[in-house]
């Protein structure tokens, strides 16, 4: 923990790993999210330590020495060994920006604390090194996990200023070999591959959602489809039904010319009948000749009624035409609107087969 007299001259923001002390081979996570990492001065003691607190305790609680090594070992991943600690520090950064800002720093302080030893070791006067240092606060960014694994080969490349001995580096040497290139860049991918799994989640809830949706267009669909041909089929049924008001033998214009034949007929009757009552007889019997004239009135009168029912006939002609031509134009429509339908339901189907296909 920092006391009164350190004072952070950097911090930034990371994912911080530390080597399994058992196995010497994976990273274990800190924690699930990113922490404030920080570069702390003691101005009595000439010392700088890199520090990081989750929770109530220290996760980092390093104090930089001249012989550290900060190793990138990816564009966003670097790493450090402190041989005090008896561990090695990974540090996975949101942008190489922020990890290469971080080495800048550690090569600063390392330099440092470099001067503060050879000038403590001359016995000169100690001055402040961390006045040439510039003092650089990161705002805190939201990062994601380490995606650049680290590399075996510079893994434990780090040494103590603290001079480490032969079985020191036996020790590290050992350390190296044991290490796994591929259980290493699991273990530094692993938020990683979790963030992805959640925005892969994500994004075959929505496609279900989206299925589930167009499942019940397509069903609705169907059933105006439906709706259309028992449409169709009614009117085509009730064209069947409807008599027809001419005969199928005979066309319109045959009844037409029957019934003008008819009155020809029957005005010829009744001009007949006419000279016949007019003519020159010898002593014509008046009941007879009133039979004559009522059957004149009775001609004229079936003439009228002739002429009526070939107009009501002609009437009827043209609203026949008129309704098989809106019942055409109707059975055209629906054509088109099921056509319309049934092309909407392919498509359907087929972002369905697409969206089933993708799936995983």
């Amino acid at each position: 923990m920092s006391t009164a007299r350190e004072q952070p001259i950097f911090s930034t923001r990371a994912h911080v790993f530390q080597i399994d002390p058992a196995t010497k081979r994976n990273w274990i996570p800190a924690g699930k999210h990113a922490l404030t990492v920080s570069y702390f001065y003691d101005a009595t003691r000439n010392v700088y330590r890199i520090i990081s607190i989750g929770g109530a305790k220290a996760i980092i609680n390093s104090t930089v020495t001249p012989n550290m090594t900060f190793t990138k070992t990816s564009q966003k991943f670097g790493q450090w060994a402190d041989s005090r600690a008896n561990t090695v520090y990974g540090l996975g950064f949101a942008s190489e920006q922020h990890l290469t800002q971080f080495a800048e720093k550690f090569q600063e302080v390392k330099e440092a604390a470099r001067l503060a030893r050879e000038k403590s070791q001359d016995g000169g006067e100690l001055t402040s090194p961390a006045l040439g240092l510039s003092t650089h606060q990161v705002p805190p960014t939201p990062l994601v996990s380490a995606n650049g694994p680290p590399s075996d080969e510079k893994l434990f490349r780090s040494q103590s200023a603290e001079a480490p001995g032969p079985a020191e580096r036996e020790r590290l040497k050992k350390m190296l070999s044991e290490g796994s290139v591929g259980e290493v860049q699991w273990e530094a991918e692993f938020f990683a591959l979790q963030d992805s799994n959640n925005k892969l989640a994500g994004a075959l809830r929505e496609a279900n959602a989206a299925a589930a949706q167009w499942r019940q267009q397509l069903e609705a669909q169907r059933a105006e489809a439906e709706r259309l041909r028992q449409r169709v089929a009614e009117l085509e049924t009730q064209i069947a039904a409807e008599p027809t008001p001419v005969s199928e033998k005979e066309g319109p214009g045959e009844v037409l010319e029957q019934l003008e034949s008819l009155v020809q007929t029957k005005d010829q009757e009744i001009q007949t009948l006419k000279s016949q009552a007019g003519g020159p007889r010898e002593a014509p019997d008046t009941v007879e000749r009133e039979e004559t004239q009522q059957k004149v009135q009775d001609l004229e009168t079936r003439n009228v009624e002739l002429e009526h029912q070939l107009r009501m006939t002609e009437r009827s002609l043209d609203e026949a035409r008129a309704d098989r031509e809106r019942t055409r134009a109707e059975l055209g429509r629906a054509a088109q609107l099921l056509d319309v339908r049934l092309f909407e339901l392919s498509e359907l189907r087929e972002g369905l087969a697409r969206l089933a296909e993708g799936t995983p």
